[in-house]
């Protein structure tokens, strides 16, 4: 009986890495195919083709969803945690953690989805105290402006995945990590182009 549980234990094990190898080779392929949409993006608009910012909503808000892209190699140089917007939910709740709702709609506290130009740095009230304005790209965004829609860091975003807990919600910023804005502070304030952020599911 014994050697029989461990034999489905093993078993377990086996089929549960396979599971996370195939869906982290799923992320890598999708995060490669928007990589080579953005890198188009950039060329034909004079963006930054060093890098960009990729975050994918699709994934749960426990999970590493913001990626520093590499257009040069099409490699993820960091990643981290990505807050979205709480909605009609108590701000900071995480009750929306696996299936946000988007709006570019004012005061609707929701994430937009679509392309943003990464604009004029800023000082903020949350994490390393810096932010960065967002223009929308798109009319599913393109109101970022006027609702005030800023790239920041927020102390409640944990340094480390904590899925199947949920990231708190804010009011549709993208906020991430203290250590993700850090490394891309530096990288952003020294880009020659405007660097492009995308947003999708």
């Amino acid at each position: 009986m014994k050697y029989k549980f461990l034999f489905f234990l093993l078993l377990f094990a086996l089929i549960f890495s396979s599971w996370r190898n195939y869906n982290s080779g799923n992320q890598y392929n999708r995060l490669l195919q928007k990589g080579k949409e953005a890198l188009s993006f950039c060329k034909s608009n004079k963006y930054n083709t060093d890098f960009c910012i990729l975050i994918d909503m699709s994934l749960p808000s426990g999970k590493n969803r913001a990626f520093l892209w590499d257009f040069k190699n099409d490699s993820i140089l960091t990643s981290a945690l990505c807050a979205h917007g709480c909605g009609s939910n108590p701000w900071q709740s995480t009750d929306t953690k696996e299936k946000p709702v988007f709006s570019n709609t004012p005061d609707s506290h929701c994430t937009s989805l679509g392309k943003y130009k990464v604009g004029k740095r800023g000082c903020s009230i949350y994490g390393i105290k810096v932010n960065y304005l967002l223009y929308g790209l798109e009319n599913t965004n393109s109101n970022a402006i006027k609702r005030e829609i800023v790239f920041h860091s927020w102390e409640e975003v944990s340094e480390k995945e904590v899925y199947p807990i949920g990231t708190p919600e804010g009011w549709g910023c993208p906020a991430v990590a203290n250590s993700f804005m850090k490394t891309v502070d530096p990288k952003l304030r020294n880009s020659a182009a405007p660097v492009l952020l995308w947003i999708f599911k």
